[in-house]
Protein backbone atom coordinates (compact mmCIF):
# COMPACT_ATOMS: atom_id res chain seq x y z
CA UNK A 1 0.00 0.00 0.00
CA UNK A 2 1.13 3.53 -0.73
CA UNK A 3 -0.90 6.70 -0.40
CA UNK A 4 0.86 9.92 -1.41
CA UNK A 5 -0.61 13.30 -0.52
CA UNK A 6 0.87 16.41 -2.11
CA UNK A 7 0.51 18.99 0.66
CA UNK A 8 2.18 22.01 -0.86
CA UNK A 9 4.33 23.20 -3.74
CA UNK A 10 6.94 25.93 -3.50
CA UNK A 11 5.47 29.28 -4.55
CA UNK A 12 8.94 29.88 -6.05
CA UNK A 13 8.81 33.66 -5.95
CA UNK A 14 7.31 34.26 -2.51
CA UNK A 15 10.62 35.60 -1.19
CA UNK A 16 11.99 36.87 -4.47
CA UNK A 17 14.36 34.01 -5.24
CA UNK A 18 14.66 30.64 -6.94
CA UNK A 19 12.42 31.21 -9.91
CA UNK A 20 11.36 27.90 -11.35
CA UNK A 21 11.62 25.91 -8.13
CA UNK A 22 9.75 22.59 -8.32
CA UNK A 23 10.06 21.81 -4.60
CA UNK A 24 7.18 19.91 -3.01
CA UNK A 25 5.95 19.08 0.48
CA UNK A 26 4.27 15.70 0.75
CA UNK A 27 3.23 12.80 2.94
CA UNK A 28 3.47 9.08 2.18
CA UNK A 29 1.44 6.52 4.05
CA UNK A 30 2.93 3.02 3.85
CA UNK A 31 2.15 -0.27 5.51
CA UNK A 32 4.57 0.41 8.39
CA UNK A 33 3.94 4.10 8.91
CA UNK A 34 3.82 7.65 7.61
CA UNK A 35 6.75 9.44 5.96
CA UNK A 36 6.89 13.22 5.66
CA UNK A 37 8.67 14.43 2.53
CA UNK A 38 11.17 15.65 1.41
CA UNK A 39 13.07 12.99 3.35
CA UNK A 40 16.55 11.51 3.59
CA UNK A 41 16.67 7.73 4.09
CA UNK A 42 19.65 6.24 6.00
CA UNK A 43 21.19 3.26 4.23
CA UNK A 44 21.21 -0.09 6.03
CA UNK A 45 22.65 -2.35 3.34
CA UNK A 46 22.96 -5.56 5.37
CA UNK A 47 19.95 -4.95 7.60
CA UNK A 48 21.72 -2.39 9.77
CA UNK A 49 22.76 1.24 9.44
CA UNK A 50 26.44 0.75 10.22
CA UNK A 51 27.31 1.56 13.82
CA UNK A 52 23.91 3.06 14.71
CA UNK A 53 21.29 1.53 16.99
CA UNK A 54 17.67 1.51 15.76
CA UNK A 55 16.71 3.58 18.81
CA UNK A 56 19.29 6.21 17.87
CA UNK A 57 17.81 6.36 14.37
CA UNK A 58 14.37 7.00 15.83
CA UNK A 59 15.75 9.64 18.22
CA UNK A 60 17.32 11.57 15.32
CA UNK A 61 14.09 11.53 13.31
CA UNK A 62 14.62 8.73 10.78
CA UNK A 63 11.25 7.86 9.23
CA UNK A 64 12.31 5.23 6.69
CA UNK A 65 15.54 3.31 6.09
CA UNK A 66 16.98 1.17 3.29
CA UNK A 67 18.00 -2.45 2.95
CA UNK A 68 19.64 -4.11 -0.03
CA UNK A 69 18.08 -7.05 -1.84
CA UNK A 70 21.34 -8.29 -3.34
CA UNK A 71 23.30 -8.48 -0.09
CA UNK A 72 20.44 -9.79 2.05
CA UNK A 73 19.78 -12.50 -0.55
CA UNK A 74 23.37 -13.67 -0.11
CA UNK A 75 23.33 -13.29 3.68
CA UNK A 76 21.31 -14.25 5.68
CA UNK A 77 19.23 -15.62 2.79
CA UNK A 78 15.56 -15.86 1.94
CA UNK A 79 14.86 -18.78 4.29
CA UNK A 80 15.94 -16.81 7.35
CA UNK A 81 14.05 -13.72 6.25
CA UNK A 82 10.89 -15.79 5.72
CA UNK A 83 11.34 -17.28 9.18
CA UNK A 84 11.21 -13.77 10.67
CA UNK A 85 8.39 -12.59 8.43
CA UNK A 86 10.60 -10.01 6.78
CA UNK A 87 13.24 -7.45 7.51
CA UNK A 88 11.33 -5.38 10.09
CA UNK A 89 11.23 -8.07 12.76
CA UNK A 90 14.70 -9.34 11.84
CA UNK A 91 16.43 -6.00 12.40
CA UNK A 92 13.98 -4.61 14.98
CA UNK A 93 12.81 -1.63 12.96
CA UNK A 94 9.07 -0.97 13.08
CA UNK A 95 8.94 1.92 10.59
CA UNK A 96 8.96 1.78 6.78
CA UNK A 97 11.78 0.16 4.80
CA UNK A 98 12.72 0.58 1.15
CA UNK A 99 14.80 -2.10 -0.56
CA UNK A 100 16.98 -1.63 -3.62
CA UNK A 101 16.49 -4.30 -6.27
CA UNK A 102 20.12 -5.36 -6.58
CA UNK A 103 20.58 -3.76 -9.99
CA UNK A 104 23.26 -1.32 -8.84
CA UNK A 105 25.21 -4.01 -7.00
CA UNK A 106 25.13 -6.26 -10.05
CA UNK A 107 26.37 -3.33 -12.16
CA UNK A 108 29.25 -2.78 -9.75
CA UNK A 109 30.47 -6.35 -10.31
CA UNK A 110 31.77 -5.27 -13.73
CA UNK A 111 33.22 -8.13 -15.75
CA UNK A 112 32.29 -10.61 -13.00
CA UNK A 113 28.70 -10.62 -14.28
CA UNK A 114 27.01 -11.51 -17.58
CA UNK A 115 23.83 -9.68 -18.56
CA UNK A 116 21.23 -11.22 -20.86
CA UNK A 117 17.61 -10.54 -21.65
CA UNK A 118 16.61 -13.04 -18.98
CA UNK A 119 18.72 -11.61 -16.16
CA UNK A 120 22.23 -11.48 -14.76
CA UNK A 121 24.57 -14.41 -14.09
CA UNK A 122 27.43 -13.91 -11.65
CA UNK A 123 29.49 -15.61 -8.99
CA UNK A 124 28.67 -14.81 -5.40
CA UNK A 125 31.28 -12.46 -3.91
CA UNK A 126 30.69 -14.27 -0.61
CA UNK A 127 31.42 -17.92 -1.50
CA UNK A 128 31.73 -18.14 -5.29
CA UNK A 129 28.36 -19.83 -5.87
CA UNK A 130 26.93 -19.41 -9.37
CA UNK A 131 23.85 -17.20 -9.12
CA UNK A 132 21.20 -15.91 -11.50
CA UNK A 133 19.28 -12.75 -10.60
CA UNK A 134 16.24 -11.96 -12.72
CA UNK A 135 13.39 -9.45 -12.37
CA UNK A 136 11.23 -12.27 -11.02
CA UNK A 137 13.82 -13.39 -8.46
CA UNK A 138 14.31 -9.81 -7.29
CA UNK A 139 10.56 -9.50 -6.70
CA UNK A 140 10.52 -12.82 -4.83
CA UNK A 141 13.37 -11.77 -2.54
CA UNK A 142 11.73 -8.40 -1.84
CA UNK A 143 8.46 -10.14 -1.02
CA UNK A 144 10.37 -12.12 1.61
CA UNK A 145 11.90 -8.88 2.89
CA UNK A 146 8.39 -7.40 3.20
CA UNK A 147 9.80 -3.97 2.39
CA UNK A 148 7.25 -1.17 2.22
CA UNK A 149 8.77 0.11 -1.03
CA UNK A 150 10.08 -2.42 -3.55
CA UNK A 151 12.32 -1.27 -6.40
CA UNK A 152 12.13 -2.74 -9.89
CA UNK A 153 15.15 -4.75 -11.08
CA UNK A 154 16.99 -2.57 -13.58
CA UNK A 155 20.29 -2.28 -15.35
CA UNK A 156 22.21 0.72 -14.06
CA UNK A 157 23.49 2.52 -17.16
CA UNK A 158 27.16 3.39 -16.53
CA UNK A 159 28.77 6.70 -17.36
CA UNK A 160 31.90 4.82 -18.45
CA UNK A 161 31.65 1.29 -19.81
CA UNK A 162 32.91 -1.27 -17.28
CA UNK A 163 33.02 -4.33 -19.53
CA UNK A 164 32.99 -5.45 -23.15
CA UNK A 165 34.76 -4.05 -26.20
CA UNK A 166 34.21 -0.43 -25.17
CA UNK A 167 35.41 -0.84 -21.56
CA UNK A 168 36.84 2.40 -20.23
CA UNK A 169 35.07 4.59 -22.79
CA UNK A 170 32.13 6.94 -22.25
CA UNK A 171 28.81 5.19 -22.75
CA UNK A 172 27.38 6.24 -26.10
CA UNK A 173 23.77 7.22 -26.63
CA UNK A 174 23.22 3.99 -28.56
CA UNK A 175 24.62 1.92 -25.68
CA UNK A 176 22.54 3.89 -23.17
CA UNK A 177 19.43 3.21 -25.26
CA UNK A 178 20.03 -0.55 -25.23
CA UNK A 179 20.45 -0.42 -21.44
CA UNK A 180 17.39 1.79 -20.92
CA UNK A 181 15.16 -0.39 -23.07
CA UNK A 182 16.30 -3.53 -21.25
CA UNK A 183 15.39 -1.89 -17.93
CA UNK A 184 12.00 -0.95 -19.39
CA UNK A 185 11.30 -4.55 -20.41
CA UNK A 186 12.43 -5.74 -16.99
CA UNK A 187 10.01 -3.24 -15.42
CA UNK A 188 7.13 -5.02 -17.17
CA UNK A 189 8.29 -8.37 -15.80
CA UNK A 190 8.78 -6.92 -12.31
CA UNK A 191 5.23 -5.60 -12.21
CA UNK A 192 3.81 -8.90 -13.46
CA UNK A 193 5.68 -10.90 -10.81
CA UNK A 194 4.93 -8.38 -8.06
CA UNK A 195 1.22 -8.74 -8.81
CA UNK A 196 1.42 -12.54 -9.14
CA UNK A 197 2.95 -12.69 -5.66
CA UNK A 198 0.13 -10.48 -4.35
CA UNK A 199 2.69 -8.30 -2.59
CA UNK A 200 0.72 -5.81 -0.42
CA UNK A 201 3.48 -3.19 -0.56
CA UNK A 202 4.42 -0.61 -3.26
CA UNK A 203 6.58 -1.10 -6.37
CA UNK A 204 8.57 1.80 -7.85
CA UNK A 205 9.82 2.05 -11.41
CA UNK A 206 13.27 3.47 -12.20
CA UNK A 207 14.02 6.04 -14.91
CA UNK A 208 17.25 5.24 -16.77
CA UNK A 209 18.86 6.66 -19.91
CA UNK A 210 22.32 7.78 -18.88
CA UNK A 211 23.25 11.40 -19.54
CA UNK A 212 20.81 11.76 -22.44
CA UNK A 213 17.71 13.82 -21.77
CA UNK A 214 15.75 12.30 -24.65
CA UNK A 215 16.34 8.77 -23.40
CA UNK A 216 15.32 9.81 -19.91
CA UNK A 217 12.02 11.09 -21.27
CA UNK A 218 11.45 7.87 -23.22
CA UNK A 219 12.19 5.80 -20.12
CA UNK A 220 9.75 7.85 -18.05
CA UNK A 221 7.03 7.49 -20.69
CA UNK A 222 7.40 3.69 -20.66
CA UNK A 223 7.14 3.62 -16.86
CA UNK A 224 4.09 5.88 -16.81
CA UNK A 225 2.29 3.38 -19.01
CA UNK A 226 2.80 0.81 -16.24
CA UNK A 227 1.34 3.18 -13.62
CA UNK A 228 3.79 2.48 -10.78
CA UNK A 229 2.77 4.18 -7.51
CA UNK A 230 6.19 5.88 -7.33
CA UNK A 231 9.04 6.77 -9.68
CA UNK A 232 12.79 6.81 -9.04
CA UNK A 233 15.64 8.39 -10.98
CA UNK A 234 18.54 5.93 -11.21
CA UNK A 235 21.84 5.81 -13.04
CA UNK A 236 23.21 9.04 -11.56
CA UNK A 237 26.19 9.45 -9.25
CA UNK A 238 27.91 6.66 -11.19
CA UNK A 239 31.10 8.54 -12.01
CA UNK A 240 29.73 11.35 -14.16
CA UNK A 241 30.79 15.00 -13.62
CA UNK A 242 28.52 16.84 -11.20
CA UNK A 243 27.42 19.26 -13.92
CA UNK A 244 26.11 16.37 -16.03
CA UNK A 245 24.25 14.86 -13.09
CA UNK A 246 22.59 18.19 -12.33
CA UNK A 247 21.73 18.76 -15.99
CA UNK A 248 19.90 15.42 -16.14
CA UNK A 249 18.23 15.93 -12.76
CA UNK A 250 16.99 19.43 -13.58
CA UNK A 251 15.61 18.14 -16.86
CA UNK A 252 13.80 15.00 -15.72
CA UNK A 253 12.84 15.92 -12.15
CA UNK A 254 10.13 18.44 -13.10
CA UNK A 255 8.69 15.97 -15.64
CA UNK A 256 8.00 13.22 -13.09
CA UNK A 257 4.28 12.56 -12.43
CA UNK A 258 2.98 15.20 -10.03
CA UNK A 259 0.84 13.04 -7.76
CA UNK A 260 3.42 10.30 -7.17
CA UNK A 261 6.52 10.33 -4.93
CA UNK A 262 9.86 11.01 -6.65
CA UNK A 263 13.02 9.22 -5.46
CA UNK A 264 16.59 10.16 -6.45
CA UNK A 265 18.75 7.09 -5.89
CA UNK A 266 22.18 7.22 -4.26
CA UNK A 267 22.56 11.01 -4.00
CA UNK A 268 24.43 12.67 -2.30
CA UNK A 269 26.03 15.71 -0.62
CA UNK A 270 23.97 18.29 1.29
CA UNK A 271 24.18 20.57 -1.76
CA UNK A 272 22.94 17.70 -3.97
CA UNK A 273 19.93 17.21 -1.73
CA UNK A 274 19.00 20.88 -1.91
CA UNK A 275 19.29 20.85 -5.71
CA UNK A 276 17.22 17.68 -5.77
CA UNK A 277 14.47 19.29 -3.71
CA UNK A 278 14.42 22.28 -6.07
CA UNK A 279 14.06 19.81 -8.98
CA UNK A 280 11.00 18.17 -7.44
CA UNK A 281 12.58 15.21 -5.64
CA UNK A 282 10.89 13.89 -2.48
CA UNK A 283 13.17 11.04 -1.35
CA UNK A 284 16.95 10.67 -1.10
CA UNK A 285 19.42 8.06 0.08
CA UNK A 286 23.19 7.88 0.17
CA UNK A 287 25.91 5.97 2.04
CA UNK A 288 27.94 9.17 2.31
CA UNK A 289 26.94 10.16 5.88
CA UNK A 290 28.08 6.86 7.40
CA UNK A 291 30.91 6.08 4.95
CA UNK A 292 32.45 9.51 5.41
CA UNK A 293 31.95 9.24 9.16
CA UNK A 294 34.14 6.14 9.25
CA UNK A 295 36.89 8.26 7.69
CA UNK A 296 36.64 11.14 10.14
CA UNK A 297 34.65 13.39 7.79
CA UNK A 298 31.83 15.36 9.40
CA UNK A 299 29.08 17.31 7.63
CA UNK A 300 28.05 20.47 9.47
CA UNK A 301 25.88 23.51 8.93
CA UNK A 302 29.04 25.51 8.29
CA UNK A 303 30.84 23.21 5.88
CA UNK A 304 32.69 19.91 6.14
CA UNK A 305 35.13 19.14 8.94
CA UNK A 306 37.95 16.60 8.81
CA UNK A 307 38.56 15.57 12.39
CA UNK A 308 41.98 14.07 11.63
CA UNK A 309 43.49 17.51 11.10
CA UNK A 310 45.96 18.35 13.86
CA UNK A 311 44.24 21.68 14.57
CA UNK A 312 41.42 19.80 16.32
CA UNK A 313 43.72 18.14 18.88
CA UNK A 314 42.99 20.64 21.68
CA UNK A 315 39.72 22.19 20.43
CA UNK A 316 37.10 22.14 23.18
CA UNK A 317 34.20 23.04 20.90
CA UNK A 318 31.75 20.43 19.61
CA UNK A 319 31.86 19.54 15.91
CA UNK A 320 28.90 21.88 15.29
CA UNK A 321 27.74 24.25 18.02
CA UNK A 322 24.27 24.51 16.44
CA UNK A 323 23.74 20.74 16.28
CA UNK A 324 21.51 18.89 18.76
CA UNK A 325 22.73 15.36 18.01
CA UNK A 326 24.10 13.19 20.82
CA UNK A 327 27.70 13.68 19.67
CA UNK A 328 27.48 17.50 19.75
CA UNK A 329 24.79 18.17 22.36
CA UNK A 330 24.89 15.09 24.56
CA UNK A 331 21.91 13.83 26.49
CA UNK A 332 20.87 17.26 27.75
CA UNK A 333 22.64 16.74 31.08
CA UNK A 334 26.37 16.43 30.55
CA UNK A 335 26.82 18.16 27.19
CA UNK A 336 28.37 16.80 24.01
CA UNK A 337 31.85 15.70 23.05
CA UNK A 338 34.67 18.04 22.06
CA UNK A 339 36.48 18.08 18.75
CA UNK A 340 39.59 17.20 20.73
CA UNK A 341 37.94 14.02 22.01
CA UNK A 342 36.63 13.07 18.58
CA UNK A 343 40.12 13.67 17.16
CA UNK A 344 41.56 11.45 19.89
CA UNK A 345 39.10 8.62 19.17
CA UNK A 346 39.91 8.75 15.47
CA UNK A 347 43.67 8.77 16.05
CA UNK A 348 43.40 5.77 18.36
CA UNK A 349 41.12 3.81 16.06
CA UNK A 350 38.45 3.54 18.77
CA UNK A 351 35.12 2.27 17.42
CA UNK A 352 33.24 4.96 19.34
CA UNK A 353 34.70 7.55 16.94
CA UNK A 354 32.92 6.42 13.76
CA UNK A 355 29.80 5.58 15.78
CA UNK A 356 29.51 9.15 17.08
CA UNK A 357 30.45 10.52 13.65
CA UNK A 358 27.72 8.43 12.01
CA UNK A 359 25.15 9.68 14.52
CA UNK A 360 26.19 13.26 13.84
CA UNK A 361 26.22 12.99 10.04
CA UNK A 362 22.88 11.21 9.85
CA UNK A 363 21.36 13.69 12.26
CA UNK A 364 22.65 16.53 10.08
CA UNK A 365 21.11 15.07 6.89
CA UNK A 366 17.79 14.30 8.57
CA UNK A 367 17.67 17.72 10.21
CA UNK A 368 18.47 19.36 6.87
CA UNK A 369 15.37 17.75 5.37
CA UNK A 370 13.30 18.68 8.42
CA UNK A 371 14.32 22.33 7.98
CA UNK A 372 13.47 22.13 4.28
CA UNK A 373 10.01 20.81 5.13
CA UNK A 374 9.49 23.62 7.63
CA UNK A 375 10.66 26.21 5.09
CA UNK A 376 8.24 24.81 2.52
CA UNK A 377 5.41 24.87 5.05
CA UNK A 378 6.19 28.52 5.78
CA UNK A 379 6.58 29.51 2.11
CA UNK A 380 10.18 30.64 2.60
CA UNK A 381 12.24 27.96 0.88
CA UNK A 382 14.11 30.45 -1.30
CA UNK A 383 15.39 32.39 1.70
CA UNK A 384 16.27 29.14 3.44
CA UNK A 385 18.30 27.89 0.47
CA UNK A 386 20.21 31.17 0.27
CA UNK A 387 21.07 30.94 3.97
CA UNK A 388 22.03 27.28 3.56
CA UNK A 389 24.60 28.12 0.91
CA UNK A 390 25.94 31.09 2.88
CA UNK A 391 26.34 28.96 6.03
CA UNK A 392 28.01 26.09 4.20
CA UNK A 393 30.47 28.51 2.57
CA UNK A 394 31.39 30.08 5.91
CA UNK A 395 33.55 27.16 6.98
CA UNK A 396 34.15 25.47 10.31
Amino acid sequence: MLDFELLKTDPATADGSYLGSHARRGRMTLNHGVVETPIFMPVGTYGTVKGVMPRSLEDMGAQIILGNTFHLWLRPGVDVLNQFGGLHKFEKWNKPILTDSGGFQVWSLGEMRKISEEGVKFSSPVNGDKLFLTPEVSMQIQKALNSDIVMQFDECTPYIQVSGKTKGQLTTEAEARVSMELSARWAVRCKAEFERLENPNALFGIVQGGMHEGLREESLAKLEELDFPGIAVGGVSVGEPKDDMMRVLRHIGPKLPVHKPHYLMGVGTPEDLIEGVLSGIDMFDCVMPTRNARNGHYFTRFGDLKIRNARHKTDERPVDETCTCYACFGDGKSGGFSRAYMHHLDRCGEMLGPMLASIHNLHYFLNLMREVREALDAGRLGAYVQQFHADRARGV
